[in-house]
């Protein structure tokens, strides 16, 4: 039986593509990014610490910091405006989209549905005192996001999952190997509701070193995760509440090193406060 809200394509990504993507992530400038505010003691009971591993989003940026866009309590001062994706992803977003209309059924697909947020996560071996640490896995979770999810991977094969909530310990619903160039999309309330996903492990087979270059990290898969928030929850920067504003402050000026997008976003910011200060 074939599962219309579920849909696996190990070659989706051909060799043109695939090199536009290398050579457009190798000018990247990902964050490594604090689990909470450096302004502000972490919520009782938890301690600060970094991500897993670094990060970059295009369309909007969900800060941890701030927490992940999570509807419905967390749906505004969550997604910032972030750089449009690069033409060869928003040509690869066309077709998913069309694929996901044509093929998915239609109450999985909320009407004003597109894929504008992506979470680009790079998976390898992170350096801890001079030893290698593997940190290319993620623990069970939800995407909140309405509507189907998207991603793309490269490089390494990874080991995805899908298991019931609630039943971790329980063999999981579906094991699917995610290889290099492929596809997988899932929605609908059984695979976003009923199940959480993981990343078990990553093969390192091939010893790849995959761009861009990250001090002190080497990464071995690259993903691109596409979820769809509503257009009216991304503000831009300037528009953040003052304390949050603050809060990532740090990262944005960071990233306005070797972005044009958050170097007009800051520049914004600031002469918004200028004017505001006559």
């Amino acid at each position: 039986m074939i599962d219309k809200s579920y849909v696996y394509d190990p070659g989706f990504i051909d060799d043109a593509a695939n090199a536009e993507i290398m050579a457009w992530l190798a000018t990247l400038r990902p964050l490594w990014e604090m689990r909470y505010s450096t302004r502000r003691p972490p919520p009782a009971g938890k301690q600060q610490k970094p991500l897993l591993r670094p990060v970059y989003w295009l369309g909007n940026w969900q800060f941890a910091c701030l927490g992940y866009y999570e509807p419905p309590k967390r749906t505004f001062n969550a997604a910032i405006a972030a750089e449009p994706f690069p033409p060869v992803l928003a040509r690869l977003v066309a077709t998913i989209e069309k694929r996901v209309r044509a093929g998915f059924p239609p109450p999985f697909v909320p009407r004003r549905w597109h894929l504008n947020t992506c979470l680009v996560n790079f998976y390898g071996d992170r350096d801890v005192g001079g030893k290698k640490v593997d940190v290319a896995r993620v623990g069970e979770h939800r995407d909140f996001e309405p509507g189907p999810v998207a991603s793309l991977s490269l490089g390494e094969r990874a080991r995805f999952q899908f298991v019931r909530r609630g039943a971790r310990d329980a063999p999981p619903v579906r094991t699917q190997w995610l290889e290099d160039r492929s596809l997988q999309v899932f929605g609908g309330p059984h695979w976003k509701d009923d199940l959480l996903h993981r990343v078990q492990r990553v093969d390192d087979k091939q010893k790849l070193d995959l761009p861009p270059s990250i001090e002190g990290f080497r990464s071995r898969r690259v993903n691109f995760t596409f979820r769809y928030v509503p257009d009216e929850h991304v503000i831009p920067f300037a528009q953040l509440p003052l304390r949050e504003r603050d809060d990532v402050r740090e990262y944005v000026t960071t990233l306005a090193n070797s972005s044009a997008f958050f170097k007009a976003a800051l520049a914004s910011e600031r002469a918004d406060r200028t004017a505001a200060s006559r």
